[in-house]
């Protein structure tokens, strides 16, 4: 039992188990009292005087108090998260990786000016966002009440987030920093006169991608079965499309 657990966790992505397992680990410990949010949020002043550069990533790390929220949050997360890094970015680990950068330094650029303490809600609803682009034609099933492309998912997600009583720039943040980078990756370099903005560094190459892949790895498919949130599969359109629910699993 033991070791078939180990080995689901260590056939999940690199990146994903990396960024999911800080998360969860940061979410224990405050729960357990080890430490408090007040000394993971992102508050300049203190990164800047204090010299407290810890907050620059562990504000992307809590989530909230172990609730639904959270793992609401964690749901989504893992999913996209692992469905992006097993789908567009298989084999591009290093472009994963400054995918990654990227869109936690213009995160944390937004977040000097809008006053934001945790921005790994942000974070969550940019991969949800990046990978809905990309998949345009899959079928999402919202709690059994909605159907829709899959582009439509992060504005369903800040809808959602509105009839709960929360705040959208969180989740605003997080669509315009997708943009950009779905503008500056897949768009603007099919332009004419466009070209490549976001060219990963080779230094990020050498440190995460591998020469060849592991023969073992057991991706997570964007297009087969799984579950949706009324707990019923979701059907073939007729189209040729996959209908899925907004965790990501396909049915």
């Amino acid at each position: 039992m033991a070791n078939s657990v180990t080995q689901e966790y260590m056939q999940i992505p690199a990146v994903t188990r990396a960024y999911t397992t800080a998360c969860v680990l940061t979410t224990a410990a405050v729960q357990l009292e080890f430490i408090t949010p007040f000394q993971l949020y992102f508050n300049p002043d203190l990164i800047l005087k204090k010299y407290q550069v810890w907050r620059l990533i562990t504000n992307f790390l809590f989530f909230g108090p172990l609730g639904f929220s959270f793992l609401f949050n964690m749901i989504f997360l893992y999913r996209y998260c692992r469905m992006l890094e097993e789908g567009s970015f298989r084999g591009r680990t290093a472009d994963f990786v400054y995918m990654f950068l990227f869109g936690g330094v213009l995160m944390t650029l937004f977040g000097l000016f809008a006053n934001l303490f945790f921005l790994g809600q942000a974070f969550t609803i940019m991969l949800v966002y990046i990978w809905s682009r990309r998949n345009p034609y899959i079928r999402m099933n919202f709690f059994g009440l909605l159907n829709f492309q899959a582009p439509f998912l992060p504005w369903v997600l800040m809808g959602f987030s509105l009839l709960l009583g929360n705040s959208i720039v969180i989740d605003l943040l997080g669509i315009g920093v997708g943009h950009i980078y779905y503008f500056l990756e897949d768009v603007f370099p099919n332009q004419p006169g466009g070209r490549k903005l976001l060219a990963t560094p080779g230094i990020f190459r050498v440190l995460f991608d591998t020469p060849q892949e592991d023969p073992n790895y057991a991706p997570l498919p964007e297009d087969q079965s799984g579950l949706s949130w009324n707990g019923q599969g979701v059907e073939d359109n007729g189209q040729g499309q996959n209908e899925e629910d907004p965790q990501g699993e396909e049915n």
